[in-house]
């Protein structure tokens, strides 16, 4: 499942779309090979009812554990160069947007198993009526938060600029943005020297 393109503005463009972390429906997974290895050992016997018994754990399974994999399925964080968006739900849908200009501060979290598997929490804090937003199971999030540090710096250059988008995305403002997230320790040098040969053409 993608983010719809034509719910796009015009000139707005898709950064990163992705879902919660796979260790969101770990549970699920380890509870669905259970029923799996419940069914396989209720089919070899004999017994009165097997029938009905290994009905009702398919039941079980579709009622209690499909629900997490569907949530999960239709979770989807997206990040553009004008906002943030938030979408979750296959048949009734919810969601919450918040434009880079108003985001004040993004901020990071990893429990020690967190770092073995790649994941974390984000906190966004941002102006207005959206205060902060807590999004749990993010894939790569330090990763997540340089990307939104540099979509906003570019909202705002752009924004400054009375909307040249030439000028906001010039090799030159975004070298720039880049040295300022690197001076306030926003990006490693490893990362920034990475994010300016890529800039810059390099290899």
């Amino acid at each position: 499942m993608r983010y719809p393109e034509k719910l796009l503005s015009p000139g707005e463009e898709i950064k990163s779309q992705f879902r919660p972390h796979w260790s969101q429906i770990l549970r699920e997974g380890a509870l669905s090979l259970l029923v799996v290895v419940l069914i396989i050992l209720i089919a070899i016997q004999d017994f009165d009812w097997k029938g009905w018994v290994i009905l009702g754990l398919v039941v079980a399974w579709f009622v209690l554990i499909v629900a997490g994999f569907i949530r999960w399925w239709t979770t989807l964080h997206v990040i553009t160069n004008e906002r943030v968006i938030h979408r979750t739900g296959l048949i009734s849908k919810k969601g919450k947007e918040i434009p880079l200009e108003v985001i004040n501060d993004v901020a990071f979290n990893q429990r020690a198993w967190e770092r073995i598997f790649g994941t974390g929490d984000l906190l966004i804090e941002s102006a207005g009526t959206h205060g902060q937003s807590h999004y749990s199971d993010i894939p790569g999030p330090e990763r997540v938060q340089s990307l939104i540090y540099q979509m906003r710096e570019l909202r705002k250059m752009e924004m400054e600029s009375g909307g040249g988008r030439q000028v906001a995305e010039s090799s030159a403002s975004q070298l720039a943005i880049l040295s300022k997230l690197h001076d306030e320790g926003k990006l490693t040098d490893i990362e920034f020297e990475a994010e300016k040969r890529k800039l810059l053409g390099g290899t």
